[in-house]
């Protein structure tokens, strides 16, 4: 387990409404002992073997026979110092398929060199990896069963509510199936485990070795596969955290059919909206996620997006923050063509776009000029920022590649309005309330002019490491 939801009187009639009541809350069970006698024999125990090379070692001084010192050497470096270690892990499982899939934690099987599943019934089989994934920390297992093995079933975990009851099941510390049972604490956490984080929170006591374990509803439909928990002790403190069946279901069918997670990709680098920001571009709220770079020649680009559009729908499902884009742009089906709605410059945009598959993409450097020095910086030093000019020492000394055009930030005083907007030395401002810069002289004429018109806070699009991210600054 890696560490770290009457009648109405109108008048004089009577005017019969009919209300739908809300849903319910369902009651706590008198016992889980139906349900988890139900489901213990579709969890099993995966144990994982690894061979470890030791590293090298400067060999044992040559003592005389049958000197003390010789028999202290031997009690402290072992019989061969350079020999192989073994090294073994437990964790959890669940069958998916009669046939023999599993589906377990990626952190679980990784690197292994044997991997040995055990079912309810005491039965062991060897397991092969079919395939895995690390970003989603998911990985699916093929056994050969003799017979039909009894198999769990995904939920629809986005219908899991905060407050429902759960159990989990797993094998924690290697003592053996055991179930917990708990509530959702929480929904679509973000603990930075992954570019795809949506955890259910959970408070069902889970502990090392419950990784890979199924998190069920009273259904016994699978709702999440438990995989980390936040403690400081090294034991269940009933916080965990669970991959949502919805995005898991996905993740192992493509594993089953490929090998490996086939994403969808459009091109887009994005970041979320801070209140600054949103003033800045003149947003309503900081919801959806902002565009910050547009991959060229990629499917973004093709369908018009643009540097400081919002995206706020994509495949008619609302984009309520930064994170929510990736996760819904990676489960759209590869080639398929879909709107995607854009808010720019106030305005609400409808986009076509075509989703490819996700790889990488290398962008070419191009020679450019290097700016004039500064000549007006007042603003901006009240902002707690120097610029300089984006030269050849400079582009070697903070190793800017020759395509970026922009102005250098050389220095950034501590404590200033820069500095707790993290911008550093090294950063190139690129544009400044929407419009390109080449000098200093830019920066501070454009930031002076929207201080004296009243702005409160300025935009930038500041170009560090080849990735573009807007950073609103406070002007007074």
């Amino acid at each position: 387990m890696r560490v770290f939801r009457s009648p109405l009187v109108l008048g004089c009639a009577i005017l019969m409404l009919t209300v739908t009541p809300p849903a319910l809350a369902r009651p706590a069970p008198d016992s889980f002992a139906d349900l988890a006698a139900k489901l213990l024999p579709s969890v099993v125990n995966i144990s994982t073997s690894q061979t470890l090379k030791a590293p090298p070692q400067s060999a044992m001084p040559q003592l005389p026979k049958g000197s003390p010192l010789e028999d202290l050497f031997k009690n402290f470096l072992g019989p061969k110092p350079n020999a192989p270690r073994h090294v073994t892990s437990l964790g959890s499982g669940f069958i998916i398929d009669p046939s023999g899939f599993i589906v377990t934690n990626n952190h679980v099987i990784e690197d292994s060199d044997q991997i040995t599943v055990s079912m309810q019934d005491g039965t062991s089989l060897p397991a092969k990896v079919v395939g895995r994934d690390p970003k989603t920390d998911l990985a699916l297992l093929k056994v050969a069963p003799k017979k039909p093995l009894p198999a769990a079933h995904f939920g629809d975990s986005d219908k899991a509510r905060i407050g429902d009851w759960v159990i989990a099941i797993g094998d924690p510390f290697g003592i053996g199936s055991t179930v917990t049972a708990g509530i959702v604490s929480a929904r679509n956490r973000n603990i930075n485990a992954g570019p795809y984080d949506d955890f259910i929170q959970t408070d069902a006591p889970i502990n090392r070795g419950n990784s890979g374990g199924p998190l069920f509803d009273v259904d016994g439909n699978v709702i999440g596969i438990n995989s980390q928990i936040y403690t400081p002790s090294g034991g269940s403190v009933g916080i965990g955290f669970a991959i949502p069946a919805n995005l898991a279901r996905e993740v192992v069918n493509q594993l089953r059919h490929f090998g490996i997670a086939r994403r969808g990709w459009i091109g887009v680098r994005i970041q979320p909206v801070t209140p600054e920001i949103a003033e800045g571009l003149g947003l309503p709220s900081t919801q959806g996620a902002l565009v910050a770079d547009v991959t060229k020649g990629g499917p973004a680009a093709k369908a018009g997006l643009g540097n400081g559009d919002l995206v706020i729908s994509f495949n008619g499902k609302p984009v309520n923050d930064d994170r929510a884009l990736p996760r819904i742009v990676a489960d759209t089906p590869i080639g398929k063509t879909v709107n995607i709605d854009v808010l720019r410059k106030g305005r609400k945009q409808t986009l076509h776009i075509t989703v490819l598959k996700l790889a990488d993409d290398a962008k070419p450097d191009k020679p450019t000029k290097a700016p004039p020095p500064p000549k007006n910086q007042s603003k901006l030093a009240q902002l707690g920022m120097v610029l300089g000019v984006l030269d050849g020492p400079a582009r070697a000394k903070f190793k800017i590649g020759a395509g970026v055009q922009g102005v250098l930030v050389t220095s950034v005083e501590q404590g200033s309005p820069a500095a707790e907007k993290n911008l550093r030395a090294g950063d190139v401002i690129v544009e400044v309330g929407g419009q390109p810069v080449k000098t200093a002289e830019d920066v501070a004429r454009r930031v002076n002019g929207d201080a004296k018109a009243g702005k409160k806070s300025e935009l930038m699009l500041v170009n560090r490491g080849g990735d573009l991210t807007y950073v609103g600054l406070r002007l007074n």
